[in-house]
């Protein structure tokens, strides 16, 4: 019999997709992709497809909390990343657990808005997620539009990216790396990093799908996967941004809608 052998462990605190194109679904097999064993903590439950979500249904914060104290206290959490958080009381809830749990390293992607702009949680929830959850961050992935809310600034321009990325950083994340996934023209794939000593524009080619359901949550897991294996923030960064354009390039016919890609493009057949 052999003996057990050791494997990094990754913890995603997110919503359940029941489409599979993203949340703790697209995070579980960003994981196991990366040779780390994946947990979860659920935040919600979601009815929703291609087309888009018919129905949410949020945890209590009591039962998110139960969540992490399980794995933590037995499995262990080599990293940990963080999803859609749904309101302000599990946002407190999962900040008091990082602290006292001692999770770290931690990637936060503040899901606030949709990369089409629609609003996902309330003032309260973006306050608590401000002030409790991005200091505790090792590194925090906004997209345009939650860049734009938490830097309080209009982003057009890389200049624009660049400033909000300071900005977000001075409210305690060790790094920030605001998203262009949502920016146009040469802008759009470029994403803008900062980590207080260090700025860097991260580009790449656009790619010309609507198969991009997921997107962010795969790669913010991907970046806690490869910190999970005891890469450096930036190193961890840059491969998972290599991973998701990889992906991109092999959508999934599936659904009327915004479909997701192949998160184990590697294994599929010629």
């Amino acid at each position: 019999m052999q003996s057990p052998r050791y494997v990094a462990t990754a913890l995603t605190i997110a919503g359940s997709d029941s489409g599979g194109g993203a949340g703790i679904q697209a995070d579980l097999r960003t994981f196991a992709f990366h040779r780390v064993h994946g947990t979860s903590a659920l935040t919600a439950i979601t009815a929703q497809n291609t087309l888009g979500v018919t129905r949410v249904d949020v945890l209590p914060p009591a039962a998110v909390s139960a969540q992490i104290e399980a794995v933590a206290s037995d499995i262990g959490v080599s990293a940990v990343k963080t999803g859609m958080l749904s309101n302000r009381d599990i946002i407190i809830a999962v900040a008091e657990q990082v602290r006292r749990l001692k999770l770290s390293p931690l990637v936060v992607d503040p899901v606030m808005v949709s990369r089409a702009g629609s609003r996902l949680i309330d003032d309260k929830a973006i306050g608590a997620l401000r002030e409790l959850l991005l200091p505790l961050a090792t590194i925090a992935t906004p997209n345009r539009h939650e860049a734009q809310l938490l830097a309080g600034l209009e982003l057009n321009t890389l200049e624009d990216m660049c400033e909000a990325a300071r900005r977000i950083q001075r409210l305690g994340p060790k790094a920030v790396l605001v998203k262009g996934g949502a920016m146009s023209g040469a802008l759009r794939g470029t994403d803008v990093w900062f980590d207080g000593q260090r700025l860097e524009t991260l580009s790449v080619e656009p790619i010309d799908t609507r198969n991009t359901h997921g997107t962010g949550c795969t790669l913010s897991a991907a970046i806690a996967a490869h910190l999970a294996l005891g890469r450096e923030p930036i190193e961890a960064t840059r491969r998972a941004k290599d991973y998701v354009t990889a992906a991109l390039h092999h959508p999934l016919a599936l659904g009327k809608g915004n479909g997701p890609f192949s998160h184990f493009f590697a294994l599929r057949e010629p």
